[in-house]
């Protein structure tokens, strides 16, 4: 027979586990995530169109292609997520987050080493973000990128196996 303690220390183990929660929920979760997060910020770019061509062409890393990403960016964030709101084409769709979100990080990365004093450039409140911020930020949606991946994909092998 358990005592109280330990009793609730199994209910807590079993809260912060996340075992209550199936794959799927999970996956669904990571998803509904990222689709916030882009279309916050592929509107607020769009909202802002003007300031953020500018923000763009104010850096030495994108200078020469800001125009192009200016509207590619947020068309992009919009299809990605299309990706993950359809079922069947969400791993894509988390492939898609994980590659934008790396590639805004190493974008982060070099900014950091050689231009600190740029203005951000992502849209809405993220952009009050400091650079460090945005650093954990990213790698916290990395991480949350990857495990998405990892349960959609057990998620099909068990389908494809029953």
């Amino acid at each position: 027979m358990e005592g109280p303690v330990v009793q609730n220390r199994n209910v807590f183990a079993r809260i912060f586990s996340f075992s209550w929660l199936s794959k799927t929920t999970i996956v669904e979760i990571i998803s509904m995530l990222f689709m916030i997060l882009f279309l916050y910020t592929g509107i607020s770019k769009l909202m802002d169109y003007a300031v953020f061509k500018e923000q763009i062409a104010e850096s030495p890393i994108l200078k020469p292609i800001a125009p192009f990403i200016a509207w590619a960016l947020p068309l992009a964030e919009f299809i990605v997520c299309a990706t993950l709101i359809i079922p069947r084409w969400r791993l894509k769709g988390l492939y898609a987050s994980l590659f934008l979100m790396i590639a805004f990080t190493i974008y982060i990365g070099a900014i950091m080493l050689f231009a600190k004093e740029l203005p951000c450039s992502c849209g809405g409140i993220i952009s009050l973000l400091s650079w460090r911020d945005h650093l954990i930020f990213n790698s916290v949606f990395i991480l949350l990128a990857f495990a998405g991946v990892r349960l959609e994909k057990q998620l099909r092998r068990s389908k494809q196996s029953n």
